[in-house]
């Protein structure tokens, strides 16, 4: 049974079960600022484990995307590790449990697949006599092959958990470690778990505390590869359907054969596995950078990287294996086949980059290796290994694994006091982030009934939220979330930032200062009582600050004409990776592998402005997502969509599934205008713009601006060029003359301190302060003091900007004398309170205190008369 095959059956069967069939979540998590990323197939179900928001379905099952990477130094080495997986599940939301799950799980493993009873081996919490019963007594599992564990209890971070039960398989003793006690539980590969049932009875928060649920629920993991690997008869995860072909390529790279040696295959798995990972965080939205992530991404990546250099491919290659992994998810994600062209340059860029910097960062740390071993030393210093991080890219994990190859290891705790700042910030801003959150407890609401109508004016007030909890009622000053039944305040989303406003009670009023959307859709209004009191239950008038919401709507479908206008101008590679729609502007980031030029942006703001110009209807249907595709309808790179889609129609210029708020037509834009452009990071680009009343401010703003230098040149604003072109020109001659006598003073500069060379002990030494408007200009003079010596040395220091400069420069005969012109002027920085140094023949330095630039060139001749007399 193919790795295909099996997904489909597993989700077949428990459609059969009555369980909703949803796609795999994202790996980016979903309003969960507790989680980076994906990492378990109950993940994006928290809320309805919790029982805070009622599931579309009180069964559903999935086969989730997951990346985890607390074991990476294990993938490769073992039959079972991986970054990236695939999670079989099926969950119950308050509704069958033990019984049920247990019975199911059994029934797909022993008919569906049709896995020898004999061979199979079963798993309980130490205390969980319920679960005991129903194996033994309901299914019929022998009580010596009923193990009880104390470690079966799951949970990953705060949020539902409980115990487990899991089902091993047998997979012979040639795969077993020839122990006499060898079993269940050991860390040989003979007893291979293929199903994890979790009871979900409790909710553990951040302090640790476990609360019981008021409804039990049930999560279940089975690991795709790993029962894949039992049913294919393979002896490692690595060997079946759905990681074989890139162990293949791979070899077939690196022009080496698989099972020969132990070190080539573990390398060979690493590139397999982390391959995956790597295309599928990319095609999820997630980009490689120096932290959160993007941190984790290009940690994956760099460590593929290696191994294919330990594999002898010193080339970029890891882009080349995108189409294999593509190949292999064909059928559960054919999206990546569509991506293949923009994750290869995300990737290639990537391990461009990495190459320039591996290769020194290699050198840098083989050199304190060989050191380390010479000095007898078993532990790199911290601050090393941080230096390596961040001036060669090199994750810490990758330093570590390069020591252990060498019996060698790194002080974590250094290297963790140099990350600290860095760590803080992130977690500074995931807080911010969480704090941001708001999932109240819906569980009393039908939230099927509440509702968007962009025509609303009136509604019912059907839950206030006060500093988290749920409550009747809000008075003057408190700040407030608020849900109604049906709302026509649009919600953050999509790029576009949430309707402002206010809700007008019979008693009070609430000013809303942003509207957002909780998971499973609900609009909830975030303000504060401006007047009186409001209540639950009370019906309420709603009023849009409707000025800022036309200005948002003509920036939203001004980005759809943005997006169309550069798959013209640039090509069709270009896809939207993040925009962000205000009233005063719109920012687009997209995919592009070069600086878009002045001519194209021209080019795209025209076609922009000719469509606006042509007055073409905007249309707004809901259909499948299906009927979407046929249509053309552009997708939006990493988004989430349900079933039923909205198109955002713009003639034939434009079609793109969106759900935010847009224009009738496109002339109510007025005009189009970009004001800026730059690259924000590895193969993306910004574009912001303003359309409307955004223009005529930013146009107003020109005319000022042209207004203010005509003044000033005392000339009309359309003679600027003319005069700027003349201005310019007349600075030009004027630099062109201080040049000269710039030159012409640093030669009488030289020739003077030259006049009061002296001669210690054969080397010739000049000293002096000197007129230089940077340290450039003290250069060039000291350049030209040195060229006039035959063995000598020149130190010279020069005030500017209120801080002290100084350069020293040795000839090579005074080099080969003992003058070090690094230590002449770092000691001479240090008595004007700075620092700095060099090279033997060549060394610059910075002090804070002008006024002892005297004191700083004795001590300089001081540092050269012990040079010389060593």
């Amino acid at each position: 049974m193919t790795g295909n095959e099996l997904r489909k059956k597993f989700l077949q069967f428990f459609a059969s079960k009555d369980h909703l069939i949803l796609p795999s979540a994202p790996l980016i998590p979903e309003n969960d600022p507790t989680l980076l990323l994906i990492g378990a197939g109950m993940a994006p179900f928290k809320p309805f484990f919790t029982g805070k928001m009622k599931p579309p379905h009180l069964r559903i099952s999935t086969s989730q995307k997951c990346v985890r990477t607390g074991d990476i130094e294990n993938v490769g080495r073992t039959a079972r590790h991986h970054t990236f997986f695939e999670m079989l599940g099926n969950f119950s939301f308050g509704d069958y449990f033990k019984k049920e799950a247990i019975g199911w799980a059994w029934e797909f493993i022993t008919q569906e697949l049709t896995l020898p009873v004999d061979k199979l081996w079963v798993t309980i919490h130490t205390k969980d006599d319920e679960a005991y019963d129903i194996w033994k007594n309901d299914i019929g599992v022998s009580p010596e092959r009923i193990i009880r564990l104390e470690d079966n209890f799951w949970e990953i971070g705060p949020g539902p958990c409980g115990p487990c039960s899991e089902i091993y398989v047998d997979l012979g003793e040639d795969r077993g470690c020839g122990n006499p006690d060898c079993g269940v539980g050991c860390n040989c590969d003979r007893f291979l778990e293929i199903w994890n049932l979790v009871f979900t009875q409790y909710d553990r928060d951040e302090a640790g505390n476990y609360t019981p649920l008021a409804k039990k629920n049930i999560d279940t993991g089975a690991g795709l590869e790993r029962i894949a690997s039992v049913l294919q008869n393979k002896k490692s995860n690595f060997e079946t359907d759905l990681l074989f072909p890139l162990i293949e390529q791979t070899a077939k790279l690196a022009g080496v054969t698989y099972g020969q040696s132990a070190k080539t295959d573990v390398s060979l798995k690493v590139i397999a596995d982390h391959a995956r990972s790597v295309t599928v965080m990319i095609v999820d939205g997630i980009l490689p950078s120096n932290e959160g992530r993007g941190y984790v991404e290009r940690r994956v990546l760099r460590r593929a990287v290696r191994h294919g250099r330990l594999l002898g491919i010193n080339k970029p290659f890891m882009a080349d294996l995108v189409d294999v992994v593509a190949a292999i998810f064909s059928e559960p994600y054919p999206y990546i086949a569509e991506k293949k062209a923009y994750i290869k340059r995300i990737i290639l860029q990537e391990e461009e980059r990495f190459g320039e910097t591996l290769a020194q960062g290699m050198e840098l740390l083989n050199t304190h290796i060989q050191n380390m071993k010479q000095n007898q030393v078993k532990v790199l210093d911290g601050e090393i290994v941080f230096r390596l991080y961040d001036t060669f890219g090199f994750p810490w994990e990758l330093t570590q694994e390069i020591l252990t190859e060498h019996d060698l290891s790194l002080d974590k705790t250094t290297f963790d006091q140099a990350m600290d700042k860095q760590r803080e910030r992130a977690r500074a801003a995931r807080q911010e982030q969480a704090e941001k959150v708001i999932i109240p407890d819906l569980s009393q609401l039908v939230t099927q009934e509440l509702g968007y109508d962009e025509k609303a004016d009136t509604a019912e007030i059907v839950l206030i939220l006060k500093d988290g909890q749920v409550v009747e009622s809000a008075v003057q000053d408190e700040d407030v979330a608020v849900i109604m039944n049906v709302t026509s305040f649009y919600a953050e989303g999509g790029g576009q930032v949430g309707d402002i406003g206010r809700i007008t009670a019979p008693a009070g009023q609430i000013t809303v200062v942003n509207t957002k959307k909780l998971p499973d859709g609900t609009i909830y209004h975030i303000g504060h009582v401006s007047a009186g009191t409001v209540k639950t239950g009370e019906p309420v008038k709603l009023l849009i600050d409707a000025a800022r919401h036309r200005d948002t709507a003509r920036n939203h479908t001004a980005t759809h004409l943005l997006h169309a206008a550069l798959k013209q101008v640039l090509g069709s590679h270009v896809n939207q990776a993040g925009s962000l729609v205000t009233q005063e502007r719109l920012r687009f980031d997209f995919s592009h592998f070069a600086q878009v030029t002045e001519e194209e942006l021209a080019q795209v703001e025209s076609i922009v402005n000719q469509v606006i110009l042509a007055g073409i209807p905007v249309g707004i249907i809901e259909t499948t997502q299906e009927t979407a595709k046929e249509m053309g309808a552009m997708a939006l790179f990493g988004e989430k969509y349900g079933e039923r889609v909205r198109v955002v129609i713009a003639g034939d210029f434009s079609k793109e599934l969106c759900g935010g708020s847009h224009v009738s037509h496109t002339g109510e834009i007025g005009l189009f205008k970009i004001i800026g452009e730059a690259g924000i990071g590895s193969g993306l680009r910004r574009i912001e713009a303003v359309t409307g009343q955004g223009t005529v401010n930013y146009v107003k703003q020109l005319d000022d601006v042209m207004a203010k230098a005509a003044r000033l040149l005392k000339i009309r604003p359309d003679a600027l060029a003319n005069r700027l072109e003349a201005v310019l020109a007349h600075v030009k001659d004027l630099e062109k003359e201080l040049t000269l006598a710039n030159a012409k003073l640093a030669r009488n500069q030289v020739q003077e301190l030259l006049n009061t060379v002296s001669d210690v002990n054969g080397i010739q030494v000049v000293t002096g302060q000197v007129s230089a408007a940077d340290m450039d200009d003290l250069r060039s003079i000291a350049d030209m003091a040195k060229d006039r010596l035959d063995s000598g040395v020149v130190v010279f220091g020069a005030v500017s900007n209120e801080k002290v400069n100084f350069v020293a420069m040795a000839t090579k005969k005074a080099v080969e004398r003992g003058i070090h012109a690094g230590a002449i002027v770092k000691a001479a920085a240090q008595m004007a309170g700075g620092g700095g140094g060099g090279r033997p023949d060549m060394a610059q330095a910075g002090g804070r205190q002008p006024e002892k630039i005297a004191a700083a060139l004795d001590k300089a001749k001081e540092i050269i008369k012990n040079q010389i007399n060593k």
